[in-house]
């Protein structure tokens, strides 16, 4: 056993340095620095600390690196990362209507106070790789104009103001959110930890149970409200002074959907709301959220649960990608005893139905002589 095990052992030894070797390539080639990756895969980044659950560009870059570009070993190292630090508090919500916006659009108004803010995204981009960039072709510097500070109003106060959507309600002075990496998941759970879950959930696993809802597993019918990408200052509460402190600011992305709602015997036909937020520009990731976060809603509204994206302990339970990855590739791992007990179950079962069918057999050979 010592000298199996010390084989074992050196031979992971041996696979870490391979791994190694593999993730620097060739050495001919330049290696990667975070800033690099930080500036030029950002949403790669940004993806990796939405859902590692740790708002640190470097720290994120670093572990892209070191997972050699697998989205999902990165922020299983982030969120282990995370894990090591200490907690020194709470800050306050943060005010996303007072974001300083790099980009804002609504599906739902044409014309809106503050007006449309395109920013960087794909959408009008065609869908052609471009020769250029391998050929490392200069950038043109992004126009300018003088921006007048305007006041950037969200979709659902205009709506509001008719009275044609839900509230935002009150949060109860008394009310404590919930701590998803310090409290085990309970179901049924609040609204608050339910979107924690779904902000640091798998984006392609939310992606495509918000695209079920939009082919009818779960009759709705969403627009996009708003979806606004910028900078929000971040305040935590110090008890020795009376004032909250500013701490800094971090780039967010918030989509608010809209959908229609027929009523209940508690509530007037209205728009209903479904909310995603999450860190860095992320706005896929943050309308999925927005989707899923309005099915999970089917109780509290009075909804029939008739999909899976309906379920709350369904969808909760298998978003995240970091405890998926490790119930699946566990498989990887020694199970020889349990398949050897299952080797000799299936031969002692396939013994059994060979003598039963060799006595079926020598029953019809016996009839026929009979016969």
């Amino acid at each position: 056993m010592y000298v199996a095990v010390k084989g074992g052992e050196a031979a992971i030894a041996n696979a870490h340095r391979l791994l190694a070797d593999r993730r620097r390539g060739d050495r001919s080639v330049p290696a990667l620095r975070l800033d690099q990756i930080v500036e030029q895969l950002a949403l790669g980044v940004d993806r990796v600390m939405s859902e590692g659950s740790l708002y640190d560009r470097e720290l994120a870059a670093l572990a892209v690196v070191q997972a050699r570009g697998d989205m999902i070993e990165a922020i299983f190292l982030v969120r282990a990362y995370r894990t090591t630090l200490p907690r020194f508090g709470y800050t306050n919500p943060v005010d996303t209507g007072a974001m300083q916006v790099e980009r804002r659009v609504s599906a739902t108004y044409k014309d809106l106070p503050g007006g449309q803010v395109l920013g960087p995204t794909f959408d009008y981009t065609h869908r052609l790789l471009d020769p250029e960039l391998a050929a490392g072709a200069e950038v043109e510097t992004p126009a300018q104009r003088p921006a007048e500070p305007e006041a950037m109003p969200r979709v659902s106060v205009i709506l509001a103001h008719e009275g044609l959507i839900e509230a935002d309600g009150d949060m109860p002075r008394d009310h404590v959110p919930g701590d998803i990496t310090r409290e085990p998941l309970q179901f049924p759970m609040a609204r608050d930890i339910r979107l924690q879950a779904l902000s640091r959930g798998d984006e392609g696993f939310l992606l495509a149970l918000g695209y079920s809802t939009q082919r009818g597993y779960a009759r709705n019918h969403p627009f996009v409200g708003e979806i606004r990408i910028g900078e929000v200052e971040l305040e935590l509460d110090v008890p020795e002074l009376p004032f909250a402190v500013p701490l800094g600011s971090i780039r967010v992305t918030e989509c608010q959907m809209v959908n229609q709602f027929k009523g209940s015997a508690k509530a007037p036909p209205q728009f209903t709301r479904g909310y995603g937020l999450v860190f860095g520009q992320s706005e896929r990731k943050a309308m999925a959220m927005a989707l899923c976060d309005r099915a999970l809603r089917a109780g509290e509204l009075g909804e029939d649960v008739v999909a899976a994206a309906q379920d709350e302990e369904f969808v909760i339970s298998h978003s995240d990608n970091v405890q998926a990855t490790g119930f699946v590739e566990h498989l990887k791992l020694p199970h020889y005893v349990d398949f050897q007990a299952e080797l000799g179950l299936v031969r002692r079962m396939r013994a059994e139905h060979e003598a039963r069918e060799n006595e079926d057999r020598a029953a019809e050979e016996k009839r026929e002589a009979a016969e």
